[in-house]
């Protein structure tokens, strides 16, 4: 009895294992469900449920290592090691690898599929026997099986796979985009006879397999993703691919174009071009689409869509970051590039690098001795109404210019080139900036934008704009930007005054009425009460007075004309409102010091008790010069009119006879005689010995001047040289003069005191010389420290005292 049991259990065990393939053998499987319902209730009445599932999956899995992956993963070994070392032909060689992809995938597909059936009966087992499988995956037991069949392809995957892979979706990938696009280039290029190959597959064109691509690449992609493999196994290749083609894409589009907009273009460009090839991808078609795939196709437009749009943003913001530098100086033009950056840099993270690349770029292109001043303002004048349109806030403007600002405060012609570019009409991106009628804003100012009034449209700082300036500041005008590179109003209007005074005393004209065009626009921009201004007022108003002066003076009712020998004209200054003249000197001839004299005798009488203190190297002098064989009317300054006046008492001068009878410094005096050699007058016959050219014997200057040509083509150049040269005391002349106030009373407190460190003399003249002349710590350093040099001063261990006579 008990043998006829063992015989019996054996049969009925061979038709479990049969039945749900625990040998491996999943090829005669009987569908039947009648006789599965058998064998499952004999399961159940050998108590064996749980026995025969885990065996039958373990089954399942072994097959799938042992022969269903290395057959899937066989099919790219064998492809790369009949390719390796060879170039694909274009069209051919797309051909084979779509084939071959196509087969192991629907290999797979197939084998995959042949586990249906028992996976179906290990589900059957577990419901009428209470077997369990893993219930941590959820989706049952087909959900379990592709979780094993995905990770036992990764754990064999090749290293040949990906290559390979990639080789399919770029293939694919260009046929689709040739079939978007390419109809529109191939309509702008020429017709020749040659044959064409297709842009697609890079075949013959009447041997295209763009299609055979296309119908090959769907059905791959569509068992992939039945198998829950497509994403798993493609999907970094896929974003790789898409990513790359994108950056190319926008380098293209973008490559040395700012005047014109591209985001909305490249928007399109992706909707139509990328997630149109997803849609190809997950769904097969982009056409009448079914219900299931309808789905895929939201998945894809809502998800993707907005990965990829998200891509586009930060490749496009990227590029032009890099650009960022030749945009900001081409503006104007390039407001469109600058507006479409504005809108990427809301859906990014790249201000940061944007900042520090345009820092970077601005260190290493412009911020070096090699650039001029002119080109560095324009620059920062540039950078200032570009980064306003990328943050009207001005935070990247103030991240972005604290060094330019640093570098032009220490180059000594900036203060000098604004204020000369707010005053010139040739200059207009400042001078019309000095029309808006609209006060300074300076560093200290504060601002009330911070109230709530406007609480509906108010929008609060980015999080990294915590440390910097008030937003006044931030949102001032562009002369309010440039007058804070230092700071203060004083330096510019004491430049200012130099360059209004320079004007007056080059020109020599009584036409003021553009001085005051230009003083009243400050005025308003620099305040009405600023003491410099008023200087420059009355700078102003010295030309009126002096017009009415002269007219007076030269007038025939006047009792002093009859003394004259020629009239004398003079511009007549009020000198506590002047800047400081250059200390040069120059004597005049004794018969033109009569007539300065007469000058000053005829002033006095008309203004009582006031006088004049001549500066006899400043003017204009118009001679007429009668030589042998032509006639001279020339405008020259009186350092050239004294040279010329001397040589009609003798024909040869010495430069160290010359410079003892005018008091002329050697250097300054031969830069003078050269104006008289280009007009042929004077000659120089050995070296620093001059003589008078009056006969036909005249240089080559000479002869050209007496041919007749106008001699206006000949005197400027040398009168434009002598107007270059500013008549005023340089601005640091003019501070050392300033300085000079705060000495007397420094040897008074060291007198005194004996010894004193550079923090109490500073403090001590703040209280001492109220309002008179300002100085900083470091520039009262640097004045002691000068004093130090020129032994006036010693310091000891810190302490500054009197040098012991």
């Amino acid at each position: 009895m008990a043998a006829v049991r063992t015989a019996d259990s054996r049969q009925q065990w061979e038709i479990i294992k049969k039945n749900f393939c625990i040998d491996g053998d999943f090829s005669q499987i009987n569908d039947s469900g009648e006789d599965l319902q058998l064998v499952v209730r004999l399961v159940q009445q050998l108590g064996a449920g749980q026995l025969v599932l885990d065996l039958a999956l373990d089954a399942i899995w072994l097959a799938l290592r042992q022969s269903v992956v290395p057959k899937f993963w066989q099919h790219f070994v064998t492809f790369e090691a009949q390719t390796n070392g060879k170039e694909d032909d274009a069209g051919e060689g797309s051909v084979e690898v779509m084939s071959r992809v196509a087969t192991a995938v629907s290999e797979l597909y197939d084998s995959a599929g042949s586990f249906v059936p028992q996976i179906n009966r290990c589900e059957m087992l577990c419901e009428q026997s209470g077997a369990k499988f893993e219930d941590c995956i959820p989706g049952g037991l087909m959900e379990h099986f592709k979780l094993h069949l995905r990770a036992t392809l990764h754990s064999q995957m090749p290293s040949s796979f990906m290559h390979l892979l990639h080789k399919f979706y770029s293939a694919a990938f260009k046929v689709f985009y040739q079939a978007e696009v390419g109809s529109q280039v191939e309509e702008s290029e020429e017709v020749t006879d040659e044959p064409v190959p297709c842009g697609g597959c890079g075949g013959a064109t009447d041997a295209c397999h763009c299609q055979a691509i296309t119908n090959t690449f769907c059905q791959v992609n569509k068992q992939l993703y039945g198998l829950d493999l497509l994403e798993r196994l493609a999907g970094d290749i896929i974003s790789s691919l898409l990513l790359s083609v994108i950056t190319d894409h926008v380098s293209t589009t973008c490559r040395d174009s700012y005047d014109q907009s591209c985001i909305n273009q490249l928007e399109k460009w992706v909707e139509n071009v990328v997630v149109g090839w997803l849609e190809l991808v997950y769904c097969g078609s982009r056409g009448q689409l079914s219900s299931a795939d309808a789905a895929i196709q939201t998945m894809v437009s809502n998800n993707l869509n907005q990965t990829y749009m998200t891509a586009l943003y930060h490749t496009y913001t990227t590029t032009r970051i890099d650009q960022l530098f030749n945009i900001v100086i081409e503006y104007p033009e390039s407001q469109p590039a600058l507006e479409d950056i504005r809108e990427c840099l809301d859906r990014t993270h790249l201000r940061d690098r944007l900042v520090e690349s345009l820092r970077s770029a601005i260190q290493t292109r412009l911020l070096h001795p090699g650039v001029n001043t002119t080109d560095v303002l324009h620059a920062y004048i540039s950078a200032i109404k570009a980064l306003r349109v990328l943050d009207p806030k001005g935070v990247l403007l103030e991240l972005v210019s604290e060094p330019v600002r640093q570098y032009l405060r220490g180059r000594e012609d900036t203060v000098r080139y604004i204020v000369t570019s707010l005053t010139d009409e040739s200059c207009s991106e400042l001078s019309e900036e000095l029309l808006v009628a609209a006060p300074l804003v300076l560093d200290d100012s504060h601002s009330d934008d911070d109230n709530m009034d406007n609480w509906e449209t108010w929008t609060p700082d980015p999080v990294h704009a915590h440390n910097l300036k008030s937003k006044s500041q931030r949102t001032a005008d562009i002369i309010s930007m440039l007058v804070n590179i230092y700071g203060s109003k004083d330096v510019f209007i004491t430049e200012y005054r130099t360059i209004l005074a320079d004007r007056i005393l080059s020109q020599f004209s009584y036409d003021t009425e553009r001085e005051i065009r230009y003083l009243e626009h400050l005025k308003v921009r620099f305040g009405e009460t600023l003491a410099l201004l008023h200087k420059c007022e009355v700078m102003v108003k010295d030309v009126a007075d002096s017009k009415r002066i002269n007219t007076s003076i030269n007038s025939d009712e006047n009792p002093h004309r009859e003394k004259q020998k020629f009239p004398v004209s003079a511009m007549i200054l009020s000198a506590q409102f002047w800047p400081s003249f250059k200390e040069e000197r120059l004597q005049v001839p004794e018969e033109v010091t009569k007539e300065l004299e007469n000058y000053t005798e005829a002033f006095q009488d008309l203004k009582g008790n006031r006088t004049l203190n001549w500066k006899p190297h400043l003017g204009q002098v118009q001679l007429e010069i009668e030589l042998k064989n032509r006639t001279l009317n020339l405008t020259v300054t009186p350092t050239q009119a004294t040279i010329i006046y001397h040589f009609q008492e003798r024909n040869r001068w010495s430069i160290d006879d010359l410079s003892t009878m005018t008091q002329v410094p050697k250097t300054v005096l031969r830069r003078k005689i050269t104006y008289w050699q280009t007009q042929g007058v004077l000659q120089e016959v050995e070296s620093d010995v001059f003589v008078l050219v009056e006969g036909e014997e005249t240089g080559e200057e000479g002869q050209t001047a007496a041919a007749g040509l106008p001699l206006a083509d000949i005197a400027p150049p040398a009168i434009e040289e002598d107007e270059a040269e500013s008549v005023m005391a340089s601005a640091q002349d003019q501070r050392e003069e300033e300085l000079q106030v705060l000495w007397s009373y420094i040897v008074g407190m060291l007198t005194n005191l004996d010894c004193l460190p550079l923090e109490r003399i500073h403090a001590m003249l703040k209280m001492f010389v109220q309002g008179s002349v300002e100085c900083s710590p470091q520039e009262l350093r640097a004045f002691l420290d000068r004093k130090v040099r020129q032994h006036q001063l010693l310091l000891t261990n810190g302490l500054y005292k009197l040098p012991k006579n």
